[in-house]
């Protein structure tokens, strides 16, 4: 297949996903969830739109594979392993969309928290061409692979490393995000911050798990902003965390806020668990930058002159996991 015939295939894929009433798409968003309580439909329909909208828009496409002078044909595809993870509906599709739309075959590993929607994805490519299957297939385990790009935690990063070293690698870490707010910020900022917080329940590396907020600064229009995903209490897997996380610092006698859905307490450390949002002060505003962009844990910063509020989750394409431009790294093969 040449370059050509990937993109086309890809925009057609736009078309299927943003399909609501398609019953085989249908039944496989519930099948999802079914696998993976997380994966609630509100936050399904959420990451798949930001699929079709960033990811799979034929301008986007063509001037993105444009600017890397991608050959219409890979005479020498190599075989590319892919570590998926699944603490987000779809999270690896960057990789495979990477991985496609540079000619080079597939063998991807999927999380056992996300392995039925990309499968159907897949099984609809090969439906519209079936010199798909000769470049993504799916395994169990990854052996005998030209290259790997591998997403997990920090745990299991150690053994990628082990396993994958001799071998041109990406390997991913968990990394996560913070807000840098002044203050000032208004109600729609809040609530925007409030999507950036809470959207996927928190639990993508582009979601805010620290606030950065200057001395004497007033939680209230937060925290009532932060009621806009009040709703995410009614989930019993979220509650738990809440009722755990909220009885862990009345227990130690900690100091802390919360607004019934979601607890604020300061902390020095950037990662927080489901449910809990750390804070820290700062007094000089250029030495916390300075000091956020050499920490390697730290995938995104919100806020004024960063990322905007409200769009953490939403990467272009060229928004690369951990700053490593995978297209460059493939091509380099």
């Amino acid at each position: 297949m040449n370059l050509q015939q990937r993109t086309d295939l890809l925009i057609k894929l736009k078309t299927f996903i943003e399909d609501e009433n398609n019953e085989q798409w249908k039944e496989a968003k519930q099948q999802a969830t079914l696998m993976n309580p997380w994966f609630i439909p509100e936050f399904l329909e959420t990451a798949i739109k930001q699929i079709a909208d960033n990811f799979l828009d034929g301008n986007k496409l063509n001037q993105w594979a444009a600017s890397y002078n991608i050959p219409e044909e890979n005479t020498s595809p190599a075989t590319i392993g892919i570590v998926m993870a699944g603490n987000i509906p779809l999270v690896g599709f960057h990789d495979f969309l990477c991985g496609f739309i540079t000619g080079h075959q597939l063998l991807i590993k999927l999380s056992s928290q996300d392995e039925v929607l990309l499968k159907v994805i897949v099984n609809k490519l090969i439906e519209w061409n079936d010199e798909v299957k000769e470049l993504v297939q799916f395994a169990a385990t990854l052996k005998n692979c030209d290259a790997y790009i591998a997403t997990g935690s920090n745990n299991s990063s150690r053994y990628f490393e082990y396993y994958f070293a001799k071998y041109p690698h990406i390997i991913r870490r968990n990394r996560t995000s913070v807000a840098v707010l002044e203050g000032n910020e208004t109600k729609e900022a809040l609530q925007n911050l409030a999507t950036d917080i809470q959207l996927y329940f928190g639990l993508g590396c582009r979601n805010v798990t620290k606030l950065y907020v200057p001395r004497q600064y007033d939680f209230m229009k937060l925290l009532d902003a932060l009621k806009t995903y009040d709703h995410l209490i009614e989930f019993h897997k979220y509650k738990h965390n809440f009722d755990y996380q909220l009885a862990l610092l009345i227990m130690n006698n900690k100091q802390y806020m919360n607004n019934g859905s979601i607890v604020i307490s300061e902390n020095a450390s950037i990662f927080s668990a489901i449910s809990h949002l750390h804070y820290e002060y700062y007094d000089n505003k250029e030495v916390l930058i300075e000091q956020l962009f050499a920490n390697n844990d730290i995938q995104c910063i919100v806020g004024k002159d960063f990322i905007p509020f409200g769009k953490a989750q939403e990467p272009a394409l060229t928004d690369y996991a951990d700053g490593v431009d995978t297209i460059k790294f493939l091509l380099g093969l």
